[in-house]
């Protein structure tokens, strides 16, 4: 018949895209699980490493002043921080995801995620959240960090 569309099988939803969520989805814990406070924060800089493509993006936007973002490249972004953690002076730094959602294309993944954290300085509780989006590529060494962005929630 002419002008009739043939149909086209729907995708398995199941096949390789269930796989490829649960790899991004590790990577994403695993750059989450980097940000912690001790001596070994020098150890977990190398996992940041591991997830992180060499020439990733960091881009932190701030409440405010939203127009002004501040662009690390990944030593640039991992290195203050590797010396806050190790300082001493911040206890118990932890972050984790609350809420995630992955989208997945062919090769690139986006995690949206808000985020909590929690921290001791100087003897006071510190508690804060925030939103990242976090941009992931396929490549022959498995799933890899290419951008990250993100905000804190206002104090």
């Amino acid at each position: 018949m002419i002008g009739r569309v043939p149909e086209v099988p729907a995708p398995d939803p199941t096949s390789d895209r269930a796989a490829d969520r649960a790899a991004v989805e590790a990577v994403v814990a695993r750059f989450f699980a980097a940000f912690v406070s001790g001596p070994d924060a020098a150890e977990h800089a190398a996992d940041l490493r591991a997830v992180l493509l060499p020439q990733a993006l960091v881009v932190r936007t701030d409440p405010t002043a939203p127009t002004n973002p501040t662009t690390y490249d990944v030593e640039g972004f991992i290195a203050p921080r590797v010396a806050l953690l190790a300082a001493g002076t911040m206890t118990g730094f932890r972050e984790w995801v609350v809420t995630g959602r992955t989208d997945l294309a062919g090769d690139i993944a986006q995690h949206w995620c808000t985020y909590a954290k929690a921290w001791r300085q100087d003897g006071i509780e510190h508690t804060g959240s925030g939103t990242k989006s976090i941009q992931l590529i396929r490549t022959d060494a498995g799933w890899r960090i290419s951008a990250v962005a993100w905000t804190d929630d206002p104090a």
